[in-house]
């Protein structure tokens, strides 16, 4: 008998997975129609614990605003901290503000500065994930956590496979992004477990007029289109 319960609920578990691939498709189909329409955003990473008043909330804002005074609209998790403040500078200068948001258990919860026709919900990291790379144009990546790490070398590790085409992957910050860049190099480069012009791929800046600078030279150089 329970031999029988083990295998009925086993077979359960296989029969809602299978079931689970259309609500996956249905995230990719609602994600791909919504944001094929925005044109060319930039996404912007960091943490969701940053309040209002530190520096790189606030700094983040700054920077927001400047990308989209630059004719670029503004991708971001959704959530609170440097997500919002990313979609706050943005609402403020009057640019597309989009916001990707994630079921989570803590923290995560939509913030008020996303546009309402251009809110998408989630369930599944990865689907979220492939919309940040598909249409983003470059990524600027503040201060965050592991969420904030997974994004940014996952984005990397794309360009350097040539996954994808390149763009710019700017992080700010060199007080706080200094020290891993420093153990990339004297870890991972000299292992040669990643070669010396994989750094290449990671810009480092701490103001809002360096990070303008590197999205324009990127575009000026390569021609400024929606990668999609």
């Amino acid at each position: 008998m329970r031999k029988e319960q083990h295998h009925k609920g086993w077979n359960e578990i296989k029969t809602n997975d299978s079931w689970a691939i259309f609500k996956i498709m249905g995230e990719f189909v609602n994600g791909y129609e919504k944001l094929s329409r925005i044109g060319p955003c930039v996404s912007i990473f960091g943490s969701a614990r940053t309040k209002p008043n530190q520096e790189y909330y606030k700094l983040t804002e700054e920077i927001a605003q400047k990308i989209v005074n630059q004719g670029y609209g503004v991708i971001t998790g959704g959530g609170p901290g440097i997500m919002e403040a990313g979609n706050k500078g943005a609402h403020i200068a009057g640019g597309t503000s989009v916001g990707l948001n994630i079921d989570l258990p803590f923290e995560q919860h939509d913030n008020p500065y996303i546009d309402s026709d251009k809110s998408l919900d989630f369930d599944y990291f990865f689907v979220r994930k492939v919309m940040f790379v598909k249409y983003s144009q470059g990524f600027v990546v503040m201060p965050g956590g592991f969420g904030t790490l997974d994004e940014l070398f996952e984005a990397i590790t794309l360009i350097q496979t040539k996954k994808v085409e390149k763009f710019p992957v700017i992080l700010v910050g060199s007080e706080f992004w200094g020290g891993l860049l420093e153990w990339v190099k004297t870890t991972l480069v000299a292992a040669k477990n990643i070669s010396p012009e994989d750094m290449d791929l990671i810009h480092l800046v701490d103001t809002p007029d360096e990070v303008i600078h590197i999205l324009d030279e990127f575009y000026t150089k390569y021609g400024l289109s929606p990668n999609f």
